[in-house]
Formats: structure tokens, C-alpha cells, sequence
């Protein structure tokens, strides 16, 4: 596997096995993570995974930070085939397909027990089929977050009152109805450019996961973080249909093998961040703060309502979706 940090492209490689020399099958994979971030290091050794498996067949080269396509355009680039390959975050899908937002409903998916599921569940491949009828064929999960954090200058921000005024980076439609609700000013942005709208003060704060908070260097541009259960969020890696149809029986199996060990060690990975990251923050001398459970049900009593009247009452694909969430 050869991780990339341009944009320089290569023709397909010779590789050698045992039973000779064989061309292997290019893929050019991007995303938006800096190096740091423990997600990107999944990325990483997901992509070694699937070489392996694939006994060469597939050369998986890794573009990070951005550096092959922008975030933005990292799923049409995909599915038109411009890239083999790509990983987004969930809440990147905005109003494409906005049911892969559903994990950022404020406070309702925190439990660990879920997205140990989550792979072989009924509503991931719900999901699937939705993301292959948008033109990207779906070949890993990797769990990034249950443990966010409220970013701004001065004191944390604890109560529904303290976000009156303030411009927010936003997520999503549904997502940022909520932040309406607290009275702030939502802006929805990748997470490659909030650091530089903090430090210029585009926005007054941010809301990310704490391991990124870390590894984004938050902390040089704000002084009060406050940890919160308020949302989970995934990255997922996705082909090019006609590219992955294009594949041998044996590299599609090791797409998915190396998918469902990724997974899991997405999970182990994001475990371990989150709990790290509130002590790796205050060692930065920043004020960290540790919302109690009486102060998340005051935020979640404002932002519930407004997340789940913007997501799409009465929408059918959205109800199914919760139906199966349901069983989990």
C-alpha cells in the first residue's frame, strides 16, 4: 500500500507473486483526514489489508488531507469515475441523501453496542442500496465518533443560552436546525477549513470530535471545549461501480473481509481517541469542560425537536431507516 500526500499519479505497477508477475489493478483512494487522525491510520491499514487479501491483485494508493480531491467532490469524482475510490463522512451526503445523517440526531446514538452491529446489520445495507442508486458501491464503515465537542473563545459552552449569537460550523440541514434553535448561526464547512475560519474569525466555534479537536489543532485557535455525547458520525469508503464490477471474485472478497476487520478496528481506534482526547486537550492549557447529564438533556431538549422535524417527518426511506435502527 503507498500512501500519498500530492497528487502525483501513477500508471498501474508491476507487482510479483508466487505464481509470477501479474499487472495489478490501480486505486486511487481520497480523503479529507490529516495523517494524525486516528481515522486516517484505519485508512491506512484498511488499504495494507486489502493488498493483502487481494494477494496483489489491487495496488491501493491513498491520497489524504485532501490532496488528491477536495472534499467536496470526493463523491462525484467517484461515481463518475474520474477516482476509483474515496471516503466521506456521513453528514457530506447534506441534502444527496440525507438519511446517512441520521447518526448526527442529537443525542440519540451513543451506545458502542450499536456500531458493533452496524456492518452486517438490515440498516447498513438499507444504506447501501440507497448509496449504489447515488453511483458509489459501499465497501467499509469505520465508526469516527460518539464524543463531540462545543469549541469557542472564553467560557464553555454549557446551557442553550450560551449559543445565542454565535456563527457555528455546521453539519447539516437537519443538524444545523438545531443550532437555529439554540440561537446560533450554523455555516456548514469540512473539517480541512474550520481550524483557518477560527483563527480569522469566520466563526465563533466549532463542533467536532475530540480526537480531531486534537489532531486539527483546535486548540491553538480556541481556549473553552466542552465534551458532549451530542452526535456520532462515521467515515465509509466507497468504489466506483463499473470499477468494482471490473474486479476478480477473489479482490472482492478481500474488500470485504478487509471492510469488516476495518470496522472493527475503526471502533477500537475511536474508542480509544475519545477517551484520550479530553486529557490530551487540557495538556494544551485550554479549559475542558465535561457536560453533565442534567445539561445534556437542557441542550437535547431544544435540539431534538428541531433536529427531527428538519430530517423529513412523514418521509418514507427516513422512517424505514429508523424502523431498522430500531432492531438493533
Amino acid at each position: 500500500m503507498k500512501h500519498f500526500a500530492s497528487a502525483a499519479l501513477g500508471a498501474a505497477l508491476l507487482v510479483s507473486t508466487a505464481t509470477g508477475a501479474i499487472a495489478a489493478t490501480e486505486m486511487r483512494c481520497s480523503h479529507q483526514l490529516p495523517p494524525a487522525h486516528h481515522i486516517a491510520q484505519v485508512v491506512d491499514k484498511w488499504a495494507a489489508e486489502v493488498e493483502k487479501l487481494s494477494e496483489g491483485e489491487i495496488d491501493v494508493q491513498v491520497f489524504g488531507a485532501d490532496s488528491l480531491v477536495g472534499a467536496r467532490e470526493n463523491i462525484v469524482a467517484t461515481a463518475k469515475g474520474d477516482i476509483e475510490c474515496a471516503f466521506s463522512l456521513n453528514f457530506q451526503w447534506g441534502k444527496t441523501l440525507p438519511i446517512m445523517n441520521v447518526t448526527v440526531a442529537p443525542f440519540a446514538f451513543g451506545d458502542i453496542e450499536i456500531w458493533k452491529k452496524w456492518p452486517t446489520s438490515e440498516a447498513a445495507a438499507f444504506l447501501e442500496e440507497k448509496l449504489l442508486e447515488k453511483g458509489v458501491k459501499n465497501v467499509v464503515w469505520m465508526f469516527q465518533t460518539n464524543t463531540s465537542v462545543f469549541t469557542t473563545n472564553g467560557e464553555p459552552l454549557v446551557a442553550p443560552e450560551d449559543f445565542e449569537g454565535l456563527k457555528f460550523r455546521g453539519l447539516t440541514p437537519p443538524f444545523d436546525a438545531a443550532f437555529v434553535a439554540l440561537g446560533a448561526t450554523p455555516t456548514a464547512m469540512p473539517g480541512s477549513e474550520v481550524y483557518q475560519a477560527l483563527a480569522t474569525g469566520v466563526i465563533d466555534g466549532a463542533i467536532t470530535d475530540v480526537a480531531a479537536a486534537v489532531s486539527r489543532k483546535y486548540y491553538e485557535v480556541q481556549d473553552a471545549f466542552t465534551v458532549v455525547p451530542v452526535l456520532s458520525a462515521y467515515l465509509h469508503g466507497y468504489l466506483n461501480p463499473e470499477f468494482y464490477d471490473g474486479l476478480s471474485d477473489k479482490s472482492k472478497a478481500a474488500l470485504q473481509e478487509a471492510g469488516l476487520k476495518a470496522s472493527e478496528w475503526a471502533i477500537e481506534a475511536s474508542t480509544a481517541a475519545g477517551a484520550a482526547g479530553p486529557g490530551e486537550l487540557e495538556a494544551k492549557g485550554v479549559t475542558v469542560h465535561i457536560a453533565t447529564s442534567e445539561e445534556n438533556a437542557a441542550l437535547e431538549a431544544v435540539m431534538r425537536p428541531a433536529f427531527d422535524k428538519a430530517f423529513g417527518e412523514g418521509d418514507a426511506d427516513s422512517q424505514k431507516l429508523l424502523e431498522l435502527l430500531g432492531k438493533m
